[in-house]
C-alpha cells in the first residue's frame, strides 16, 4: 500500500464539511505523541490499563477491590487535564476536531470498557461476599481478556482503524454476571 493509498484510506468516510479542519490540526499535532491519522492520542488508554491493573490484584489481594471502588471513569479530557501528557493543551484541544469518523466509533469503545469496568467491580465484590475465591479468580480473569479487548480495539482507532468490538460481545460478558 503506498502513502497516497493510506492518505485516501485516513480520508475516506471523512465528510467534506470536516476535511479541512481535519488537516489543518493534523499539521498541528505533527511532531507529537497524538495521532496525525485521527488526532487522538494513546496516552488515554493508560486510564484504563490502570484498572485493569488493580483488577489483576484482587484475586491475591481481595481488599483491592476498595481501589477499585476509587477508580472513575473519565473522560477523554479529563484524563489530558489530569495526566502530565508533555502536549496534554493540543490533546485536549485537537479532541474537538477529531473526525466523526473516528470520534464516534472511538466514544463508543470508550462507554464499551466503562460497562465493563463497572460490571466487573460488582462481579468482584459478589465473588468476595460470597467468599467464591475461585469465582473471582474465573472473573477477574475473564474481565481482564475483555478490557484488553477492547483496548486493542481502542488503540485501532486512534491509530487510524474505524471499527469497533462487536456489541454482542460486550453484551454477552455483561450478561454472564
Amino acid at each position: 500500500m503506498t502513502d497516497r493509498d493510506v492518505e485516501a484510506s485516513i480520508l475516506d468516510g471523512i465528510p467534506s464539511g470536516e476535511i479541512e479542519d481535519f488537516l489543518a490540526w493534523r499539521a498541528k499535532v505533527k511532531g507529537t505523541n497524538i495521532s496525525e491519522k485521527t488526532l487522538l492520542a494513546t496516552d488515554y488508554l493508560n486510564h484504563f490499563n490502570e484498572i485493569v491493573m488493580l483488577i489483576e490484584m484482587v484475586p491475591d489481594m481481595p481488599m483491592m477491590l476498595d481501589e477499585c471502588y476509587l477508580w472513575e471513569p473519565k473522560s477523554y479530557q479529563e484524563h489530558f487535564r489530569q495526566s502530565g501528557f508533555s502536549d496534554k493543551e493540543l490533546a485536549i484541544a485537537a479532541y474537538e476536531h477529531v473526525p466523526t469518523k473516528f470520534r464516534r466509533p472511538f466514544e463508543d469503545t470508550i462507554i464499551q470498557m466503562q460497562l465493563v469496568a463497572g460490571a466487573t467491580i460488582q462481579r468482584m465484590a459478589a465473588a468476595i461476599e460470597a467468599n467464591d475465591s475461585n469465582q473471582l479468580r474465573l472473573d477477574c480473569q475473564a474481565s481482564v481478556e475483555m478490557i484488553h479487548k477492547i483496548i486493542q480495539v481502542a488503540n485501532g482507532i486512534i491509530h487510524g482503524a474505524a471499527g469497533m468490538m462487536d456489541q454482542e460481545d460486550i453484551d454477552l460478558y455483561l450478561g454472564s454476571a
